[in-house]
């Protein structure tokens, strides 16, 4: 491709409200450009990086037997109140009426177009297994879209489907998934993690796997373990309870009130009492399906949401606000405590272990001290309900935990019968007996992918692309376009290696070498060629941007050979 032929205009300056590595440089390289927010537009060169994402996906899903197809975006409502959906999903799922006033929703996914399809399509064992998938856009209201297309309202997503006769063959599609996505991710020079993660809104009744790209950026915190292989997201991470180091009494004074005027954190709490965040019983009100509830967690823990829901059976757990906290405690925000609170309490076991604890007295500016489970207070459960945090063991080996962030880029699941129970897909088994198909699914976020590759190969400069994601693999660069012999020798280069079908974009603007040198660091070709004064001698200057950008003057043959024999063994010819 000639550069100025095409729609491509750099940025000086990303916007202000690029927060992440990935969303200026992919904004200042001329990838994408906002429409609104959370919407965006894949310009020229972030579309040929979403192609060759797409060839790599479709490579490995029909290598593992998966047959593509397109579903609708626009969904009948009818089909999520089936599945009871409708109105577990939340504000992020966008509903709409026609001019018919039928409804509708702008799919955030698609388990009920296709448990729906397949129903009417297949009702033999004969035609059990089926495994379908599509490369699609998809739509969630995201309260705050951030990131760019980390957390965006509309993206690309594929997304696939298995049905099977059985809880075996379910386990044999999961697995080919799990490898599958091993190898796209390979494949697209990423630096990833599968953890152990939660279902979500999705639901289900197996295991699932989320793949979390390693970055700092990453709005998720992965569990790992220091010793063996354990790796789990923080909403699901399991472990062994650290030491406390609370000293333990003989024996407890009675309850004490104190007079604690405008302390409502932690740490206010803790400086004004002279105490240890490890001895405070932190009391938080949720709402779990309408119903109150409170959880009790050691002041150094945080309440974790999904474990509270698993363990009421639930589909959703949000904190009270502020009118609900007081009319149920009394108190406003900050002063609540376990002790004659009228609903369930939900104890988290380290706070449980807490010998004498100190809590919120359900009073303003007050709270209690010398409070002892048991004798002052009760919980109708005590069990795990808190996120893994510093200190705590591994659940496999009792070695210790480390965290770090991730940005989840896939996810598979084992949905069971969640979905064609409620859809009406069933198959006619060997006996004539009518049977519910087990479903998988398994996703992986297309646009999101893009970015998350352009977090961890970026710099100040730009990204540099892997050879199997790069929009151009070469990047022929004549310093002036106006001398004849330097745009000679970067034509001729530009036309023998579009000849052997490698991707190269030739610079043929009239620009100044600094603004095409910089361009060309944004747009992050992973191998470039200089045409300049040397061309006269048959010589260019080469640049391995993958080993460091080493640059060394070298033949225009040698040029061609290096070229061919490095993109001759990587992905992605254009």
């Amino acid at each position: 491709m000639r550069q100025q032929l095409m729609l491509l205009r750099t940025l000086r300056e990303a916007p202000a409200e690029a927060e992440a590595a990935s969303h200026r440089l992919l904004l200042r390289g001329g990838y994408i450009r906002q429409t609104a927010a959370g919407i965006y537009s894949f310009l020229p060169l972030g579309h040929r990086v979403i192609r060759n994402m797409e060839r790599i996906i479709r490579e490995e899903m029909n290598e593992a037997g998966f047959d593509e197809l397109l579903m609708p975006a626009m969904q009948p409502s009818e089909l999520w109140e089936q599945s009871g959906r409708y109105s577990e999903y939340g504000p992020e799922l966008i509903r709409l009426q026609d001019r018919h006033e039928r409804g509708f929703v702008l799919g955030p996914t698609h388990e009920e177009v296709i448990a729906s399809l397949v129903a009417a399509e297949a009702g033999s064992y004969r035609q059990l297994p089926l495994r379908l998938y599509q490369i699609q856009t998809k739509f969630r209201d995201e309260r705050r879209p951030r990131y760019g297309l980390l957390r965006g309202r509309e993206f690309l997503m594929k997304d696939a489907y298995s049905f099977d006769a059985d809880w075996e063959g379910l386990d044999e599609n999961y697995q080919a998934m799990v490898r599958a996505y091993h190898r796209i991710f390979d494949r697209c020079g990423l630096r990833f993690r599968a953890v152990e993660a939660e279902a979500g809104s999705i639901g289900g009744e197996g295991e699932t796997l989320e793949f979390m790209a390693l970055a700092d950026i990453g709005e998720d915190t992965i569990v790992t373990c220091s010793s063996c292989d354990y790796a789990a997201n923080l909403e699901k991470a399991v472990f062994l309870e650290a030491e406390t180091g609370v000293r333990l009494r003989d024996s407890v004074p009675e309850p004490e009130e104190v007079y604690t005027p405008e302390t409502r954190t932690i740490e206010e709490v803790c400086a004004f009492l002279g105490a240890r965040p490890q001895a405070i019983l932190k009391t938080m009100l949720y709402l779990v399906d309408g119903r109150p509830v409170a959880v009790v967690v050691r002041g150094d823990h945080e309440v974790n949401e999904f474990k509270l829901k698993n363990e009421l059976g639930a589909s959703r757990a949000e904190l009270a606000d502020a009118e609900t906290v007081e009319r149920l405690t009394g108190a406003p925000h900050g002063f609540a405590g376990p002790v004659g609170l009228g609903i369930p309490i939900m104890m988290d076991r380290a706070a449980a272990a807490v010998h004498e604890g100190i809590a919120g007295a359900n009073r303003k500016d007050y709270h209690v001290r010398h409070l002892v489970l048991g004798r002052d207070y009760k919980a109708d459960r005590i069990g795990d309900f808190r996120n893994a945090s510093a200190g705590d063991r591994c659940c496999r080996c009792g070695q210790g935990l480390m965290f770090s962030r991730g940005i989840e880029v896939g996810h598979v699941f084992k949905l069971g019968t969640k979905y064609s129970r409620s859809l009406g897909a069933t198959y006619t088994n060997k006996d004539g007996k009518e049977e519910w198909m087990i479903m998988g699914c398994y996703g992986i976020g297309v646009s999101r992918l893009m970015s998350a590759v352009a977090e961890q190969h970026g710099d100040d400069s730009g990204v540099v692309w892997p050879l199997s994601l790069a929009p151009f693999q070469v990047h022929v660069i004549p310093v002036s376009a106006k001398d004849e012999q330097q745009y000679g020798v970067a034509a001729k280069l530009y036309d023998k290696l579009r000849s052997k079908g490698i991707a190269v974009l030739l610079d043929d603007r009239d620009e100044r070498p600094g603004v095409k040198f910089k361009d060309a660091d944004l747009i992050g070709a992973p191998l470039r060629i200089i045409a300049g004064k040397s061309a006269a001698e048959g010589n260019v200057e080469w640049q391995n941007r993958l080993e460091g950008n080493p640059k060394e003057q070298i033949g225009i043959d040698e040029a061609v050979r290096r070229i061919g024999a490095i993109c001759s063994s990587a992905e992605g010819r254009l």
